[in-house]
């Protein structure tokens, strides 16, 4: 009887990929990135050592107790959206382990991210251990953006299949768009030092790094100017040139941009409210996941008929 359930299973997991494969792939970039925004409202409502110990929320207790207030429940909410990041990624896996030979950069994807979830759970629990060191708070950041970049390539390569030849495209096509990346990581990156020098430390005994906040803001918009102005130039040379991908991909990362300079504008006059810097903090992720389709539309879907004859499906992410 065992047996007969374990063969209905694989039978039921898909060998194409059909409307489970592409929502599971959309519901892992969607966790990746809100994982960010309720990491950010823990340590912006000062509930970062709301569960003051790792991996119980108290010495006694796995949960957070009525004690601990409204920290103890921000604080563990955060952590219990872990678990709902690791049912997508076993989901993921599940609905892709059937196509390991035909596709396999769609297992490849599974399998980074789902090791990053306990990754990041560690760092996390790092970060609590030491009392939330900014810099390991920083590392926290990081990882996230990776994931959100790979949560982006896995849900591109389910709707476009594995990646082709380059899309015949001017010469200075390319290296703008591998600068303009280089450029957004630092921004982010400088973001992160920014954020470390400010006043949201996730816990009022917590240390800051010691920069000059107000200094380090001026430097973040340097970078944050570069990328919005190749970004533009994007553009202008996907309109003439590019295909229909690549055009709304850099579209939709000026558009990002656009947004995520006003909001960081706003917030630096208005004195760093939390809800700008909660916003500003999930649009660095969007903003990583719009470079990267921009990265990715630089090659067309491979060929039905190519090398390993992988199976190409309706290009609805750029319908």
């Amino acid at each position: 009887m065992n047996r007969l359930w374990q063969s209905r299973l694989w039978q039921w997991l898909p060998t194409t990929v059909d409307r489970r494969v592409r929502v599971v792939a959309w519901a892992s970039l969607v966790s990746q990135t809100l994982i960010v925004g309720t990491g950010g409202a823990v340590r912006l409502t000062g509930s970062g050592l709301g569960c003051p110990t790792w991996p119980r929320c108290t010495p006694e207790s796995f949960v957070a107790t009525p004690e601990m207030g409204i920290h103890g429940i921000v604080e563990f909410g955060n952590r219990l959206l872990t678990f709902v990041l690791v049912i997508i990624a076993i989901l993921a896996f599940a609905f892709v382990v059937r196509m390991r030979r035909e596709r396999p950069e769609l297992m490849r994807l599974s399998i980074a991210l789902g090791l990053g979830i306990p990754a990041q759970a560690i760092i996390g629990g790092i970060t609590v251990l030491t009392d939330l060191n900014p810099w390991i708070v920083g590392f926290h950041f990081v990882v996230s953006a990776v994931l959100v970049s790979l949560a982006t390539v896995l849900v591109v390569r389910v709707y476009r299949g594995p990646a082709g030849a380059l899309v015949p495209l001017p010469r200075a096509v390319r290296p703008l768009a591998t600068a303009t990346a280089v450029v957004v990581g630092v921004t982010v990156l400088v973001g992160i030092v920014v954020t470390g020098s400010g006043p949201h430390a996730g816990d009022g005994g917590a240390a800051r790094n010691g920069l000059d906040s107000e200094l380090w803001q001026h430097v973040h918009s340097w970078p944050a100017y570069a990328s919005f102005a190749g970004g533009v130039l994007l553009v202008i040379v996907a309109r003439r040139t590019g295909p229909a991908l690549l055009q709304r991909a850099t579209r939709a990362l000026v558009a990002v941009e656009l947004v995520q300079i006003g909001v960081g504008l706003a917030q630096a006059r208005l004195g760093l409210p939390v809800i700008l810097v909660g916003i500003h903090m999930v649009l660095a992720c969007v903003l990583v996941s719009a470079m990267t389709l921009v990265l990715l539309s630089l090659r067309a879907p491979r060929a039905a008929d190519g090398a390993e004859g992988a199976p190409i499906v309706r290009d609805a992410v750029s319908a």
